[in-house]
Parts: structure tokens; sequence; C-alpha cells
């Protein structure tokens, strides 16, 4: 599994992914900083991720998923702290050993 994290979510989270065995990198990694949505997923592909985490949740509304066959984690929490996203870090970690392709929500537990 590559996995590759939005722009939007804190750089930390990758060494989380990292010590769970997952490849992840962040859109500096990639020099990819500031591309729309469309281009960023053709770039996804050519450079063969399997996986995208984003807080955008209006991503499923502007893309074509049937176009990309990456899983695309939607978080849902009331902000993007790493805090917050380590509250509910295993379940987003669990939510990539399912077989889903497509955006998918994966919701904070105290979300409201």
């Amino acid at each position: 599994m590559k996995l590759l994290l939005d722009e939007n979510l804190p750089v930390k989270l990758k060494y989380r992914f990292l010590e769970k065995g997952l490849k992840a990198y962040t859109l500096r990694d990639m020099n990819w900083l500031g591309k729309k949505n469309g281009e960023l997923l053709e770039l996804m592909l050519q450079n063969k991720f399997t996986s995208f985490v984003t807080i955008d949740n209006n991503i499923s509304y502007q893309q074509h998923f049937n176009n990309y066959p990456l899983q695309v984690a939607i978080l849902v929490a009331k902000d993007n702290t790493y805090e917050t996203i380590m509250e509910f870090f295993s379940e987003i970690v669990e939510a990539f050993n399912l077989d889903f392709v497509g955006p998918r929500a994966i919701i904070h537990p105290g979300y409201k």
C-alpha cells in the first residue's frame, strides 16, 4: 500500500502511518502542494499510489471515482488537529484493511 496524505492534514500523521507499516507520503514529499483534486488523483495513479487520506468532505462530490481505482479515506471530525485525528487513528488504519475503492467516510466517535 502506498498512501498519500492531503495537505489539510498534519504532517506528523505520516510517521504514525509509517509506524504501522504503511508507505506514507505527504503532498510536500511529492512536490504536489497546491494541486487541484483532479490533477492530484491523476498524479497518484501515475505514481502508483493506492490510497488517499483527506479531511476535505467535498472531494466525493467533486470527483468521479469510477475513473480512479483508489481508496479515499475522508475523515470527518470537529477539526484537523493531530490530537483530534489521533483519537480515531486506529479506525483510520483499520479502514485500509477493508476491500473498498472510492470514497469512504471515517467518522470521529465524538463528531456531532
